[in-house]
């Protein structure tokens, strides 16, 4: 699996290194790095970061990079690359609708899992979303010294799907995807509980069903991946497919990554 880069204020910071790729390869350490946003780094983990990475792809909304922006680290490039709408992640001009939505959400599991269902149904099937991957597979040929930290809200959704095409193109099996995707649980425990307490006490939730609820809409399951590779095969004829012919990865291409990232 990815290896937990120990950082004060950012628990889903992950390491790509150690996953094993094509022909038997290791992943280098220190090239290939998934996060959360960066919002909560504090002094020595923005200079841990700054010397370990040259770019940060951000896949957060405008709206979400507003709110809580990443820090400026000296000498890393930064890459806005929104890999869905507002409208897509919930976010609508209409506030109240958007309070009721959110709420019927938290209280009901069955809610919550169609939303992410639905969600990752959409990403694997989307055309524009296709095209922000595909960019962000340019950024990754390019040769640097450092590493490409690619990262979204929680780090498990749209930057779990970034790590995954990434875990694919480097001959990663689907084993090891799944449990790569699923240690995110893992990491955002604490933050999770923290933050489940916190809306329970806020929003009057204290059901075991909008508990359930929440940890739907906050946690990684393998169901969402599954929908998302089903996705893909109705849409594009399968992974290979979706990665040669619409992310416009050559075998060319796929060799040379694998040369820069490999061991």
């Amino acid at each position: 699996m990815s290896e937990r880069i120990q950082l004060n204020g950012l628990n889903n910071t992950r390491d790509l290194c150690g996953m094993t790729g094509a022909e038997g390869r290791k992943i280098r350490r220190g090239r290939l790095i998934r996060s959360g946003h960066l919002y909560y780094a504090d002094e020595a983990d923005r200079e841990k970061l700054s010397n370990l990475v040259g770019v940060i792809v951000d896949f957060r909304t405008d709206r979400e990079v507003k709110e809580k922006p990443d820090p400026m680290l000296p000498g890393v490039e930064a890459v806005h690359l929104p890999i869905l709408t507002e409208q897509a992640v919930g976010i609508s001009r209409e506030k109240e609708a958007e309070r009721h939505a959110g709420i019927k959400m938290m209280r009901e599991p069955e809610t919550a899992r169609a939303h992410m269902c639905n969600m990752y149904r959409m990403i694997g099937s989307s055309e524009f979303c296709a095209s922000q991957y595909a960019r962000f597979v340019k950024l990754l040929l390019e040769n640097r010294e450092k590493a490409v930290l690619w990262h979204c809200t929680a780090g498990k959704d749209r930057a779990g799907f970034g790590s995954v095409i990434v875990e694919e193109l480097l001959g990663v099996s689907r084993d090891d995807i799944y449990e790569d995707y699923l240690m995110t649980n893992a990491c955002l425990k604490e933050e999770v509980d923290s933050l489940l307490g916190e809306l329970q006490k806020m929003m009057n939730l204290s059901d075991p069903a909008s508990e359930t609820a929440m940890r739907v809409l906050f946690g990684a399951e393998k169901e969402y991946l599954d929908t998302l590779y089903q996705a893909i095969d109705d849409t594009f004829g399968g992974m290979d497919r979706y990665l040669r012919d619409v992310l416009q990865v050559s075998n060319a291409d796929k060799e040379h990554l694998r040369s820069m990232y490999l061991e």
